[in-house]
């Protein structure tokens, strides 16, 4: 009898476990981003008037829409603070496309004031999970670590509570959707703020149209050929445009 009763309390245990145990597939994620904003510290007056009505960082608000394997990652709103005209051109015309069930990729991007998009086989990243857990936006996340751009470490946290394998922007391949995300070398971060789970339009999770479609190949030629002049004969001012270049490759890319 007390073997029946202890097998009855088992099966009732595991039942109330699988329906605590919520698995997400689709949702709407809002993220708030937010960049450090490089001042030019080497200049004249102009520099130092403009550095003082600066804010040190810009603030947007992305959506990350998800659903039958797909996702669509685009700009939703912008932060609270004063940014010159110049920072913000182009920024809210960006999208990136996942399709995880024919292996599609799609970012549309603003290159220099134009749009252009770049259309590929979704990016693949080494993750390297650690023991370090963290909440957000209320899902416990787990921390992984990946290098990108052969150099460029990024700090993620990730929830297997929602089964989607992506992130924001083309961050993807770990074990449940990325959260949160840290890049130091691009004083940039992610964080989502909301998940929004009866959001969800479908027919809003679809491919960029455009006249001409690039490869990540081609695009890496483009920025080579626009940033080609960018050198100085000063040996630190050469270092620091260099080091700008980079950021600007990896920005783009990302």
């Amino acid at each position: 009898m007390k073997i029946i009763v202890f097998t009855v309390s088992f099966i009732l245990f595991s039942i109330n476990s699988l329906m605590a145990q919520q698995f997400i597939k689709q949702a709407r994620i809002e993220y708030e981003v937010r960049n450090k904003i490089e001042k030019n510290t080497d200049g004249g007056i102009f520099d130092e008037l403009m550095n003082e009505k600066m804010p040190d960082f810009m603030t947007t608000y992305y959506t990350n829409t998800f659903s039958n394997n797909k996702s669509i990652y685009k700009f939703e709103r912008w932060g609270d603070e004063k940014i010159p005209g110049f920072l913000k051109e182009g920024v809210d015309e960006n999208i990136w496309f996942t399709n995880f069930n024919s292996d599609q990729f799609a970012m549309q991007k603003n290159f220099w004031g134009n749009n252009i998009l770049v259309s590929d086989s979704i990016p693949k990243l080494k993750w390297k999970l650690e023991n370090e857990n963290r909440m957000i936006a209320g899902f416990n996340c787990r921390k992984a670590v990946a290098v990108i751009f052969d150099s460029v470490y990024v700090f993620a946290f990730y929830t297997e509570e929602i089964t989607f394998s992506g992130g924001p922007q083309s961050l993807n391949g770990l074990p449940g959707m990325i959260l949160g995300v840290t890049i130091p070398r691009l004083s940039t971060s992610w964080i989502a703020t909301k998940v929004m789970l009866n959001d969800v339009n479908e027919n809003d999770i679809k491919l960029p149209k455009a006249k001409k479609e690039f490869k990540f190949y081609d695009l890496k030629k483009l920025i080579e050929d626009r940033t080609k002049d960018w050198n100085s004969d000063d040996e630190k001012e050469n270092k620091r445009i260099q080091e700008q270049k980079a950021k600007q490759f990896w920005s783009i890319n990302l």
